[in-house]
């Protein structure tokens, strides 16, 4: 039996973290591992606690939200951790930030409290996740974006699209525009196990932290304005 989803919550708020303390130690299923003010220290107590998530503040002394959950996302010792970025401002660029730092999920501070709780079981179990109020237009404002995000990571370069299959970039497409495994097997008549093992195969080929990243490469590779890909 898996034992409770580490949680670190990071923001310069006491009052907030409080809130956010109270809600998680609520549940069962979830543990309350640290709490940080800035994203330095974020960065130090990801590294002692080993959390499954980090609840991440934006803007932060000392360094920021983003800068903290790129380092956090890089860092060899931290590979099972995700990050859920969240922000009381609805701008693009703290969305585009956020992806492009690593971040696993994006949501405004404003979220129910079922629904926070909803979204850190879902970033735990392996989506990508994004605040409804900005899925719908992040894919076209993402690629004309004139601005640079504030992180970018650059591990390695990624291969290149075009070594997916025809299956594989189908479902590629799929995952950036935010579907679920069940919703991506209705979409293209398969069985949600093999969705998940063509989910797997894309993320090694395009060497892929997990979906968020995948939606990340699936946008700066232009491939979500076009037709859809025909179906074999």
């Amino acid at each position: 039996m898996t034992g409770p989803i580490k949680v670190l919550l990071v923001d310069d708020q006491p009052l907030l973290r409080g809130g956010f303390r109270a809600l998680l130690r609520a549940v069962p299923d979830m543990e309350v591992v640290g709490e940080a003010g800035d994203g330095d220290t974020a960065v130090q107590l990801a590294v002692q606690t080993r959390p499954d998530i980090v609840l991440m503040d934006v803007q932060m002394p000392r360094a920021d939200g983003l800068s903290a959950t790129a380092r956090i996302t890089a860092d060899p010792r931290l590979p099972g951790t995700r990050v859920i970025v969240l922000t009381t401002f609805e701008l693009d660029e703290y969305v585009f930030g956020a992806l492009k730092a690593g971040a696993s999920g994006f949501l405004l501070k404003d979220i129910e409290p079922e629904a926070l709780i909803d979204a850190v079981r879902l970033v735990h179990d392996g989506q990508a996740l994004l605040a409804p109020q900005v899925t719908g237009r992040l894919i076209q404002a993402y690629v004309r974006a004139q601005t640079p995000a504030p992180v970018v990571r650059t591990e390695s370069p990624r291969p290149a699209i075009g070594d997916l299959t025809q299956r594989e970039h189908d479902i590629l497409v799929l995952v950036a525009s935010g579907m679920s495994n069940k919703e991506i097997a209705a979409e293209l008549v398969l069985s949600p196990l093999t969705v998940k093992t063509h989910v797997s195969r894309v993320l090694g080929k395009l060497g892929a932290r997990d979906r968020a990243q995948l939606v990340v490469i699936a946008y700066e590779a232009e491939l979500m304005g076009g037709p859809r890909t025909s179906r074999p």
